[in-house]
């Protein structure tokens, strides 16, 4: 099955970082969040992406043209016979396709744009910013059970602030940055699911907006599922998100499942 992974965003609110990359190529832990996005389907056994880039795209060309270069120690010899030699294999076998989806294309248009290479009944489709430790494999089958059109997986993120508990002008408790579940409603953490026919739901239209009209005549017709996934989600959005994830790689990176 394809895992498309949408990484053309400008990361405008991460400016810090994003200003001389794109943001999926933004590091945690020394490799892009794009990395560990990746890491997380192939601990699954899904090895098949396709990215749709945009901003700075050819930025991850150039990480993957060199992937081997990049995370292995290798030897040169320069002058005569011109050679390298490594000292590592990369432990990766993915098979990955490069889209050009324009560089101020919405998410829908940049879906569209890759239909050509989504050549399986099904594919998965996940944001280029968040790493999670939601089980793909339960989400698979729980689409295959549903047997909607499409499956989103909604998750509920830690608060960014304290959480107070009230009665008139008395706060009865706080709580901070407690994650609260039963409280909340959950948010679109990606990690879709979809059959193929949904490509046909997308306009061919730069502006089109995957969350807007395409997930409405989903919803309208009732073939979108939701699957509940209350374990660990966190977005990459601000640069405080940035620090928090890779101190968090440092102490607990509960998203790294893969040895």
């Amino acid at each position: 099955m394809k895992v498309v992974i949408l990484c053309g965003g400008m990361g405008t609110r991460l400016r810090e970082e994003t200003e001389y990359k794109p943001k999926p190529m933004v590091e945690i832990g020394g490799k892009p969040i794009l990395w560990h996005i990746m890491k997380l389907y192939s601990h699954y056994g899904y090895n098949d992406f396709v990215l749709a880039l945009g901003y700075k795209g050819s930025i991850i060309k150039d990480y993957f043209l060199n992937y081997r270069l990049y995370n292995s120690s290798f030897n040169i010899k320069i002058g005569g016979e011109d050679g390298i030699r490594y000292y590592q294999s990369v432990k990766e076998n993915w098979n990955v396709t490069l889209v050009d989806t324009g560089l101020d294309s919405m998410t829908g248009y940049r879906l569209k744009s890759c239909s050509s290479y989504i050549d399986t009944e099904r594919f998965m489709l996940t944001y280029g910013d968040a790493v999670s430790d939601v089980n793909i494999k339960e989400l698979v089958e729980f689409h295959e059970k549903q047997k909607t059109i499409g499956t989103v997986t909604g998750v509920y993120p830690p608060s960014r602030f304290g959480d107070l508990e009230f009665s008139g002008n008395k706060v009865l408790n706080f709580k901070e940055k407690l994650k609260d579940s039963e409280n909340k409603y959950p948010i679109n953490g990606g990690f879709f699911v979809f059959n193929r026919s949904f490509l046909d739901l997308i306009p061919d239209d730069k502006n089109c907006d995957l969350e807007r009209d395409p997930m409405k005549k989903l919803t309208d017709a009732g073939e979108l599922s939701f699957y509940r996934h209350t374990g660990f989600w966190q977005c990459m959005d601000t640069y405080r998100d940035y620090i928090n994830l890779n101190d968090l790689w440092n102490e607990n990176p509960q998203w790294k499942l893969w040895e």
